[in-house]
């Protein structure tokens, strides 16, 4: 079986989301009368795409191998988003991605972003989405000189909303934020919170 060339081609895809927030009737952070924070976070998601060999029984276990140090290179996280595409051998090849995505603690997600070039025959793809967040062009230092309408700083927000881009664990939710599946396991949600009130102080000793 002849392998198929390491395809880890990265196809940035520019889909400058804007994270939430109204429309802002044309204010710009030079002229912002208002305290509605124009500086938002920007939401960019780039595809990662990776082919195997299949056999049409699964994946073989040197291309399972394969695929777990490709997902560590990429330091695989949460927040990233696993598609399975293929061209005909689509349930035993994709459980064994789920198995080795479940390794990294995560789920194969529904579906498939479009990429470049068709699939081989007998092939797996394997496609790794990632989003992250900035503000693009914080900080803005471009105030009017003394004697200038009442406004906005330009830089008003660029610190709290840049912070809040660097902390996220998945930027996705800044478009569209997490849903409710119907699982309410009171346990689970419970479990923090009685972590934290149990948890000794850190000056007890």
């Amino acid at each position: 079986m002849n392998r198929l060339p390491f395809s880890a081609a990265l196809t940035a895809l520019a889909l400058g989301t804007a994270a939430c927030g109204p429309e802002t009737n044309r204010l710009t952070p030079v002229s912002n009368p208002s305290i509605y924070s124009v500086n938002q976070p920007v939401v960019q998601t780039t595809n990662y795409v990776f082919d195997l060999s299949s056999a049409g029984a699964g994946l073989p276990a040197s291309e399972q191998g394969r695929l777990a140090d490709w997902f560590e290179g990429l330091d695989l996280r949460y927040g990233d988003r696993v598609y399975v595409q293929d061209a005909g051998y689509y349930g035993a090849a994709r459980d064994d991605v789920a198995s080795v995505v479940g390794n990294f603690g995560l789920l194969l997600s529904d579906g498939a972003p479009v990429t470049a070039g068709p699939v081989a025959p007998g092939a797996v793809r394997v496609i790794v989405t990632r989003a992250s967040a900035s503000v693009p062009g914080c900080p803005i230092w471009e105030d009017p000189l003394v004697g200038a309408p009442e406004q906005t700083s330009t830089n008003f927000g660029c610190a709290t909303n840049s912070n809040l881009a660097g902390m996220i664990a998945d930027p996705n939710d800044l478009v569209r934020g997490q849903t409710s599946r119907g699982d309410r396991d009171f346990v689970t949600g419970t479990k923090p919170v009685r972590g934290y009130r149990d948890r000794q102080p850190t000056g007890a000793k």
